[in-house]
C-alpha cells in the first residue's frame, strides 16, 4: 500500500521502467530522461543533499522554472524527510523574503540567474539560511551546484547502495512533506502544511478517475510550485505516464504540436483564450466559412445528451457529426495535438458555455474544484460523470457538506495539517471539525456541487442584494471585445464593471465606425466605445436578475499584471487590490450618478 511520496517514487521506478518518462526541450526539439536516469539523479542528489546537512523536517526553498530539475529535486527532498517549501519565480524579493524567513528555510536552491539576481537583492537578510543551491555553474564561493551535490551523493551511493530507500521507506504518512504558501489573494500568505499522506490520498483517488496509464503522454505548463500541478504530476508518476514540459506559457501552443498530448491540465484563462482565437478566426472568415462553422457547432451541441450518457447518436446526427468533425473540429483540434483524451480546468471558476464549446467539437474540459489546503482535489467531474455549470462530485472518501451561510466546510484524508506557526488561523479555519474553504456553493439533487463565489467577494448592494461577480464575470469573458472583466458594487446602489477590453478587436471596431481615436487612453475614454461595450455586455448576461445587471464600466487601458500585484501567479485578480487602485475612478463613477 501506497502511503508516502518516497514509496510513490519508488513504486514507479519498479514498475515503470520506459525511455521517456521526463521530457523537456533543449537544443529547439524535445529530449527525454529514463526511468533509470531520474531514479539514480534522485537518489545520488538526495545523498548529496543530506551531506550538506538537510535532516528530516529541514525546509529547502525551491525557487525554479517548471522541469525536470524542480520535480527531481523535490522528491530528492521530500524521499529523505525533508520540507519543500516552493517559491513562483514571479514574486518579487520581498514576498520570496517573507516566505524564506517565515518557513526558517535551511536551503535555498534557485534555477537560472534572472531568479538568482533576486536572492542577491534580499542575501543579507537571510540569517537562517545555511546553503545556496544553483542549478547552473554561478562561481561564487558560497553557491553550491545542483552537479556537485549529485556527484558527492553518487559516491556515498557506490559505498552504501541500500541507503537511500532504508531513509526512503522510513519516511511515515503523517510527516510534513512541503509548505506552500498561499497567492494570499485576500491578506498576508500563509504556510499551508502539507503531509505526505494529504498528497497521497489525493493522488490514489484521482488517477484511477482519469483511467491515467503509462500509454499516456501529458503536457505541463502550470507553475509546480501550484499545488494542482504537482499533485497531478505525482498522479503522473504514480500511473507511469510520459510527462513532458512545455518552454513557457507563451510556447503552449506550440508545444501542443510537438507533444500531441493526451492529457493537459490548466487554468480557464487558457480556455478562454483558445475560445476567443477561434471565435476571432470565424467571424473574420467569408460568409460560407462562418456558415459552415455554425452549422458544425450546431450539429456538435446536438450531440452532447447523447454522450453525456453514453447513448448511441442516432444515425443521422452520426452522420452529420463525422462531416462537422472533418469540416471543422478537426482543424481545432490538431492544434492541440489532435489525440487529446481530456484536458483539465481548475484554479477558478470556466465558464460552462465555454466547457460545451469544447464538449461540442470533441475536447472534454473537466472542471474540478479544491484549494491549497485540501491537496488541492475536492470534487472533480469525470467523462463518465460530468456536469457542465459544476465541479463535479466530492472525490470517494472526501465529505462535503454546506454551512447554513452557504460556505462550503470539507472534511477528508487530503485536508492539510495546519498553517506553519498560525495557530489560531489554523483552529479557526477548522471550526467545528471542518475545514472551511471561504467559497460558497451548493449541492445539487444529483450530488455535483456548485460553486457560486468566494464569500469574501460577494456584493452586498445598497438595496441588500446578494450578488456573485464570478459567474457574471465569466459570462462577460466570453465576449470577443472583453480580455478581462471584474464586477464591483458593494455597499453601492448598483453593479459596474471594470474592463479590460480586447484593444486589437476594439481598434478595429473603433476604426470601422470611424470612431477618432490616437492611444488607448482616448479609446476607453470614449462613450460610443463605452456604450458599445456596455451593449455588448446586455447581450452576453440576458438572464440575470435586474439588480444583477451591469449599469456603468469603466474601460481601462490596460491588463491586469503580476508584477503590479493586480493578480496572482495562477491568473486570479486580487480584487480588493484592483479596487483599491482604481478606487478613484470607481468613486467618480457612483458620483456621476
Amino acid at each position: 500500500m501506497i502511503e508516502t511520496i518516497p514509496q510513490l517514487f519508488l513504486n514507479t521506478v519498479n514498475s515503470f521502467l520506459k525511455e521517456d518518462l521526463l521530457l523537456y526541450k533543449a537544443h529547439n526539439q524535445y529530449q527525454s530522461l529514463s526511468t533509470q536516469e531520474v531514479y539514480d539523479t534522485v537518489r545520488h542528489l538526495a545523498l548529496g543533499l543530506r551531506k550538506e546537512g538537510l535532516q528530516p523536517e529541514d525546509k529547502l526553498i525551491l525557487l525554479a522554472e517548471n522541469g525536470p530539475k524542480w520535480v527531481m529535486t523535490d522528491l530528492a527532498t521530500t524521499c529523505q524527510g525533508g520540507i519543500t517549501v516552493p517559491i513562483y519565480t514571479s514574486l518579487t524579493p520581498e514576498q520570496i523574503l517573507y516566505i524564506i524567513d517565515n518557513s526558517d528555510a535551511k536551503i535555498v536552491v534557485c534555477s537560472s540567474p534572472e531568479l538568482w539576481e533576486k536572492i542577491v537583492a534580499i542575501k543579507d537578510k537571510l540569517k537562517k539560511v545555511k546553503k545556496f543551491i544553483a542549478f547552473f555553474d554561478l562561481r561564487a564561493a558560497d553557491v553550491l551546484t545542483l552537479n556537485g551535490i549529485i556527484a558527492k551523493g553518487k559516491k556515498i551511493d557506490e559505498a552504501n547502495p541500500h541507503l537511500f530507500r532504508e531513509i526512503a521507506l522510513g519516511i511515515k504518512p503523517d510527516d510534513i512533506a512541503t509548505i506552500i504558501y498561499t497567492s494570499g489573494t485576500t491578506g498576508a500568505p500563509k504556510g499551508v502544511m502539507l503531509t505526505h499522506h494529504n498528497f497521497v490520498s489525493n493522488v490514489t483517488t484521482c488517477a484511477p478517475l482519469f483511467q491515467i496509464s503509462d500509454k499516456d503522454t501529458v503536457l505541463s505548463f502550470l507553475p509546480l510550485s501550484h499545488v494542482l500541478e504537482r499533485m497531478v504530476v505525482f498522479c503522473y508518476l504514480y500511473k507511469g505516464a510520459s510527462i513532458a514540459f512545455a518552454e513557457s506559457v507563451e510556447t503552449v501552443a506550440e508545444n501542443l504540436i510537438e507533444i500531441k498530448p493526451h492529457i493537459m491540465v490548466s487554468v480557464p484563462r487558457v480556455f478562454e483564450k483558445i475560445y476567443s482565437r477561434v471565435m476571432d478566426n470565424v467571424l473574420t472568415s467569408s460568409l460560407i466559412k462562418r456558415k459552415i462553422f455554425f452549422w458544425a457547432l450546431k450539429v456538435g451541441r446536438r450531440t452532447i445528451p447523447y454522450r453525456l450518457n453514453q447513448r448511441p447518436l442516432p444515425r443521422s446526427l452520426h452522420v452529420k457529426y463525422n462531416l462537422a468533425h472533418k469540416l471543422v473540429f478537426s482543424k481545432i483540434l490538431d492544434r492541440t495535438g489532435g489525440r487529446a483524451r481530456f484536458f483539465v480546468s481548475g484554479g477558478a471558476p470556466l465558464s460552462p458555455d465555454i466547457a460545451e464549446f469544447f464538449y461540442a467539437i470533441g475536447l472534454t474540459v473537466l472542471e474540478g474544484y479544491g484549494l491549497t489546503e485540501t491537496s488541492p482535489v475536492v470534487a472533480v467531474n469525470t467523462i463518465d460523470n460530468m456536469k457542465f455549470g459544476t465541479v463535479g462530485q466530492p472525490l470517494p472518501g472526501v465529505e462535503v457538506k454546506i454551512a447554513e451561510d452557504g460556505e462550503i466546510l470539507v472534511r477528508g484524508p487530503n485536508v492539510m495539517k495546519g498553517y506553519y506557526k498560525m495557530e489560531a488561523e489554523t483552529q479557526e479555519a477548522f471550526a467545528g471539525g471542518w475545514f472551511h474553504t471561504g467559497d460558497i456553493g451548493f449541492i445539487d439533487e444529483e450530488g455535483y456541487l456548485v460553486i457560486t463565489d468566494r464569500k469574501k467577494d460577494l456584493i452586498v448592494t445598497a438595496g441588500g442584494k446578494n450578488v456573485a461577480p464570478q459567474p457574471i464575470e465569466n459570462m462577460i469573458k466570453t465576449n470577443p471585445y472583453i480580455t478581462n472583466a471584474v464586477v464591483i458594487g458593494d455597499k453601492r446602489k448598483f453593479v459596474s464593471a471594470l474592463i479590460v477590453p480586447d484593444f486589437e478587436k476594439l481598434e478595429e471596431y473603433a476604426r470601422f465606425n470611424k470612431i477618432p481615436f490616437e492611444s488607448r487612453k482616448e479609446l476607453v475614454s470614449h462613450q460610443e466605445i463605452q456604450r458599445f461595450i456596455l451593449a455588448e455586455i446586455d447581450r452576453m448576461t440576458p438572464s440575470l436578475s435586474s439588480y444583477e445587471k451591469i449599469k456603468k464600466v469603466i474601460l481601462l487601458e490596460r491588463d491586469f499584471e503580476l508584477e503590479k500585484g493586480e493578480i496572482t501567479p495562477t491568473l486570479k485578480v486580487r480584487r480588493r487590490i484592483v479596487e483599491e487602485k482604481y478606487k478613484d475612478l470607481i468613486d467618480a463613477l457612483y458620483r456621476e450618478d
